[in-house]
């Protein structure tokens, strides 16, 4: 369905950042209110397929890049049809198996041009409703100081390397920080963040898809910059890295990352808020930002954003 389906006249340009389900399910909701949008892309995914790619052709990890573009495909048959195409898996235990299909298309495509223009093509050929960058010029890695990892001495720090071991660990992360430290943002990525008229942070796993973008110093620096409205988006329950965590710490943990940091908006589902809310609001407003309260959250309660909800709060928000 089209923005202009849904009754908007105006189509606002946005920036959402992000990766994996959580900037997946922002995309999908996204691209029902706009088509003036761009996916700016965590790329320190070390682990399955994209990182088996990465480690033999020296890329970026495609995955997350896969996974947003697929969310931008569109709503008629054929798009959808290529999205599915583009998450589809070869099976069986040869060399081919457990790589994405999308994932492939990329990285064979990076051996021809650059990665931009790379994924510019597979944006063009699926139809896409919006633009997927990078969020760094070159692939990172996710390095982590946490508690409670080694049971023989629990108040000890350790330090852990690679996404998928942090977005996996049962320990406290406390700090993450990126390898190799002050890498370069994509220019067309710092160009997308200060022609925006909102920015979107969020949802996903905190400290390896949410976070990571105000690490990279160029980045944090459009962020701050920007003339755009930012949106702070929550995600539904505490899990993985930030098991134990009240909604309050998500965004002490955001400022503790990047302290000069500003917010208009943070929003967030009733449910997820209900016993923290006087903490949540009173945080949001030391960062500058409203708390929005909203229903986004799939009627079946399964911790997963509707984007049909997401779409009406975002719409809301904008004054669409």
């Amino acid at each position: 369905m089209l923005a202009a389906d849904l009754g908007f006249d105006r189509r606002p340009a946005v920036a959402a950042l992000g990766g994996g389900h959580g900037l997946y399910a922002n995309l999908s909701a996204l691209r029902r209110i706009t088509d003036r949008l761009t996916a700016v892309v965590t790329v320190a995914d070390d682990g399955g397929s994209s990182g088996r790619l990465r480690k033999e052709f020296d890329i970026l990890p495609p995955g997350d890049l896969r996974m947003a573009l697929a969310a931008l495909c569109g709503d008629d048959s054929q798009g959808r049809l290529w999205a599915e195409i583009l998450q589809s898996r070869f099976a069986g235990n040869g060399p081919l198996g457990g790589h994405a299909i999308g994932n492939l298309l990329i990285a064979g495509l990076w051996q021809k041009v650059d990665a931009v223009t790379g994924l510019d093509m597979v944006a063009s050929l699926l139809g896409s409703r919006g633009r997927v960058l990078p969020m760094s010029a070159v692939p990172l890695e996710i390095e982590a100081d946490v508690i409670g990892y080694d049971p023989l001495h629990p108040d000890e720090i350790s330090v852990l390397r690679g996404q998928a071991r942090v977005a996996s660990t049962r320990a406290e992360v406390t700090r993450i920080r990126l390898v190799p430290q002050g890498p370069p943002a994509a220019p067309q990525t710092l160009q997308a963040i200060h022609e925006a008229e909102w920015v979107i942070l969020g949802p996903g796993s905190w400290f390896t898809s949410v976070i990571p973008h105000l690490l990279v110093p160029e980045l944090a620096d459009a962020l701050i910059q920007t003339r755009a409205k930012r949106i702070l988006t929550m995600n539904l329950r505490p899990a993985g890295e930030t098991s134990g965590f009240t909604p309050s710490r998500h965004l002490e943990a955001l400022a503790e990352h990047a302290p000069l940091l500003r917010l208009d908006v943070v929003l967030a589902d009733p449910r997820f808020v209900a016993d923290d809310r006087d903490h949540l609001e009173g945080y949001a407003h030391s960062l500058g930002a409203e708390l929005v309260v909203a229903e986004v959250a799939m009627r079946d309660g399964t911790p997963r954003h509707d984007p049909l909800r997401l779409a009406a709060a975002y719409a809301e928000i904008m004054g669409l």
